[in-house]
């Protein structure tokens, strides 16, 4: 009987291991067999993906090209359905960096990253989305994706971060291990749903706690001081008084002098040296918004909406806080703030030549300002076309 017991588990067992994966699909990862398959998953332009870097960033040693090494700590789903999970390891490298100084107690860096590995070895190089031309075809599919930029200047970096990091020219360790820093996604982003999907099940979520502190400051102790040295004068000498000598039958009296008193010598006070505080460490560095205001000038030449709010041609200044990737952009015309609008902050690998607004024609007949690049700059402003501007 006992027998028989166990070769009903191990049929049972192998029951369950052939139905799993078709159980699995009729949840969303791969697709049962009476729905079809879906083959690509499509990460949208302006996801944000958490990462955490796996190698430290050292101040003396960073330079422009080095590697960056990070893993993602938070999954990227859409629809329910896994796009990215989280201890996907990701490659990039270093394009910009500006090292914190006694004035500017700040480092920042532009990083693009280059691959994006999934745990089953699954690679994907985001420069191969640079050229994507989802939402050309008409402006009706440009304006359903907000914010997504067209790839036909060629400029848009496909994956990028842009750290502000709070630190201080003492720091030894600008990005330590486990730093969290954006990666955002500014092209649409394709993935083979296959390939995801195995890659789901051979994942495991990221601890923290893991990372090691790369940073080998320690607090220099300081000094106790040393005591005052005296050395003790010499004492006085108290002196002797007059001798008087009585005179006799009306002769004056005779004085013997007495010996004067001498002072003494006072102390000798060598003073000690004083004690020095501990000398600690800077605080760890830490990432945060960058606080940098922006302020560009452009000229439309018809009347064009953005984010719902109609502007007439003319020239116009637009003002907002930091690099992104989602910025509250003021735009202003003769000083006056004529509309406030929500702008995604896209980076860009070369310098713009001039100013560029991109106008897209709605199937309406209604014209929209989709985008605009700004002379000798690397970021650029692309609008959501879908959303009603706030009336000032």
């Amino acid at each position: 009987m006992r027998r028989l017991g166990i070769a009903i588990l191990v049929i049972a067992w192998a029951s369950a291991a052939q139905a799993e994966p078709q159980q699995l699909g009729s949840r969303g990862g791969v697709q049962a067999s009476s729905a079809p398959a879906q083959s690509v998953i499509v990460v949208p332009a302006g996801t944000t993906v958490s990462l955490a870097l796996t190698h430290p960033i050292l101040n003396r040693t960073a330079k422009v090209g080095d590697a960056v090494y990070a893993e993602t700590v938070f999954p990227v789903a859409l629809d329910s359905q896994m796009a990215i999970p989280p201890g996907t390891y990701v490659q990039g490298q270093i394009d910009t960096l500006t090292r914190p100084g006694i004035f500017s107690p700040h480092a920042q860096f532009q990083i693009h990253f280059t691959k994006i590995i999934f745990a089953n070895g699954y690679t994907v190089d985001p420069s191969d989305f640079q050229d994507v031309t989802i939402g050309q075809s008409s402006a009706r599919q440009a304006s359903a994706a907000p914010g997504m930029p067209l790839a036909a200047p060629g400029d848009v970096i496909p994956a990028v971060a842009n750290a502000y990091v709070q630190a201080s020219p003492r720091n030894d360790v600008l990005l330590d291990n486990g730093s969290q820093i954006e990666m955002v996604l500014q092209v649409p982003l394709q993935l083979d749903a296959a390939s995801v999907a195995a890659a789901v099940r051979a994942s495991k979520s990221v601890r923290l706690g893991k990372f090691k502190s790369a940073s080998t400051c320690r607090t220099i102790p300081g000094t106790p001081g040393t005591p005052d040295t005296v050395i003790p004068g010499t004492p006085g000498t108290p002196g002797t008084p007059d001798t008087v000598i009585p005179g006799m039958n009306g002769a004056p009296d005779t004085v013997i002098p007495g010996i004067p008193a001498t002072p003494g010598t006072p102390a000798t006070v060598i003073p000690g040296s004083p004690s020095t505080p501990d000398i600690p460490c800077p605080g760890p560095p830490v990432v945060i918004p960058n606080p940098k205001a922006q302020r560009q000038s452009f000229q439309i030449n018809v009347p064009v909406q953005v984010s719902g709010k109609q502007l007439p041609a003319g020239s116009y200044q637009v003002t907002w806080k930091g690099l992104g990737p989602l910025a509250e952009v003021q735009i202003l015309q003769k000083k006056k703030v004529v509309a406030s609008v929500q702008a995604r902050v896209v980076l860009l690998n070369r310098k713009s030549p001039a100013v560029a607004p991109a106008i897209l024609t709605n199937s309406d007949g209604s014209v929209s300002l989709q985008s605009l690049r700004f002379p000798g700059q690397t970021f650029a402003l692309y609008f959501d076309q879908g959303a009603a501007g706030e009336k000032i």
